[in-house]
């Protein structure tokens, strides 16, 4: 599922590309991509003629403005995507192609999802909340929110479990999943199952340096995009900070600081990946 980086690579690509742009023509393939709606009628009549006005992210959603009351909802679940065709492009529709979007000047915005997970609605601002429960919910952005290394540990401290879930709890931050929670486990050099409430000062400092800058050198390299290039950018490229996993997706790979071979364990279900001597 693409998490915070891709999520946010993306809002900032649209917010570069299509804002001021009005929506023309809107097709639906299919009803699961609206599924929110009564039918695929009363979500095309809700964006036609629209303008984009703004691209904002919460969490691992994208909310893009409509007009003063209304924005359109898009979660990209497992392996949505969203990709801009340029004006005159007269390229086949993708496979697993849901929903079309034309635009002024001929640009097209097309979502692509294979696993249909994913989904788009319109909804009026003050809805929000009501239609994803979650967003009321959502811990601090890690890359918006100002915040102290303190203030981060007294939150640490407050919670009482493993790092890893805690890390992944969208309660807790917002945009972090199964991949960045392992890579920032270890740039900061502590194991999955370590305690919460167990760190020192210095272990929380470097946790919380480490989640900053984790999160912020994969958006330089607009995030992750794993085996299947289920993520790819609005421009149809993959991202690039998987050539800089130390840990994920790497069992049995030399650690790049030790040398010792990355380990792979189970968490809640997940594959969670660590190096046993880099990480205490």
């Amino acid at each position: 599922m693409p998490e915070l980086p891709e999520v946010e690579t993306i809002r900032r690509e649209l917010e570069h590309e299509l804002l001021g742009k009005r929506i023309r023509t809107v097709e639906v393939f299919g009803r699961r991509s609206v599924r929110r709606h009564e039918s695929p009628e009363e979500f095309i009549a809700a964006l036609e003629g629209k303008k984009l006005a703004y691209a904002k992210r919460r969490g691992k959603y994208l909310l893009i403005g409509l007009d003063a009351k209304n924005v359109l909802v898009v979660h990209l679940g497992m392996s949505g995507q969203l990709l801009l065709k340029p004006k005159g492009a007269k390229e086949p529709l993708e496979p697993h192609t849901h929903v079309v979007i034309g635009l002024s000047q001929g640009f097209q915005l097309r979502f692509v999802d294979p696993r249909t997970f994913g989904e788009m609605f319109v909804v009026s601002i003050e809805r929000v909340e009501e239609e994803i429960p979650e967003l009321a919910h959502l811990g601090f952005d890690p890359l918006e929110t100002v915040m102290s290394w303190t203030e981060f540990g007294r939150l640490l401290m407050a919670r009482k479990t493993m790092l890893k879930p805690l890390l992944m709890d969208q309660r807790f931050v917002a945009g972090i999943g199964n991949i960045y929670s392992d890579e920032i486990l270890f740039a900061a050099g502590l194991r999955y199952d370590r305690s919460s409430d167990s760190l020192t000062a210095q272990e929380i400092r470097r946790l919380y340096r480490a989640m900053v800058e984790t999160l912020t050198d994969a958006l330089k390299h607009k995030g992750s995009s794993l085996g299947d290039e289920q993520y790819k950018d609005i421009f149809g490229d993959i991202g690039e900070f998987q050539s800089q996993h130390r840990v994920y997706g790497r069992e049995g790979k030399l650690c790049r600081r030790c040398r010792s071979p990355i380990v792979k364990a189970k968490v809640g279900g997940r594959s969670t990946y660590y190096c046993e001597k880099c990480q205490v």
